[in-house]
């Protein structure tokens, strides 16, 4: 289905893709390690305080204060696709990069071939590309012995690239 695509500028996380975004992270009143080796969260996934330092263990939120974060953080993220984006996009195609962005961080989504495809305006080959990003610390996720550990990855990786291609809501 071909969806209007306009500027990036003009483009908003939907309520939507919000929804999914915070169901994908999960909420938890506590800072804890999501898995094995990773960094503190806190909240629906925040890395970082209010005021940005790291977020560390023992820290603690409420759901209005996880949710404030959370929106805050996807401003950051949709400031990198404003950044870093140079075509115009639909909005399906917005809400799955701004959900990738926000699991990656903005700096990795901007170097990342992706953008580069997708700025070449190659839209399919950069909805493939969320597909290639499943690992975990080397660990390829989509593999049985790693599911365990970091089988969600894939999950989300999934949903964004049908997000991205149009087929589903987040």
């Amino acid at each position: 289905m071909n969806r209007p695509r306009t500027t990036v500028a003009a483009l908003g996380l939907s309520a939507a893709a919000l929804v999914g975004l915070v169901l994908h992270e999960g909420y938890s009143d506590r800072a804890i390690i999501p898995v094995p080796g990773d960094v503190p969260t806190l909240g629906f996934g925040s890395t970082t305080r209010a005021d940005g330092t790291p977020v560390r263990m023992g820290d603690t939120t409420t759901p209005p204060k996880a949710l404030a974060r959370a929106l805050r953080d996807i401003e950051q993220f949709e400031g990198a696709l404003r950044t870093c984006v140079t075509v115009p996009l639909a909005q399906h195609e917005y809400d799955a990069y701004v959900s990738f962005a926000y699991n990656v961080g903005g700096r990795a989504f901007c170097q990342s071939t992706l953008v580069k495809k997708l700025n070449a305006r190659d839209y399919p080959g950069a909805c493939q590309e969320l597909l290639r990003w499943r690992f975990f610390q080397g660990k390829d996720c989509a593999t049985a012995e790693n599911a365990g550990l970091c089988g969600g990855l894939v999950k989300r990786r999934d949903a964004e690239y049908r997000q991205c291609i149009g087929e589903t809501a987040p």
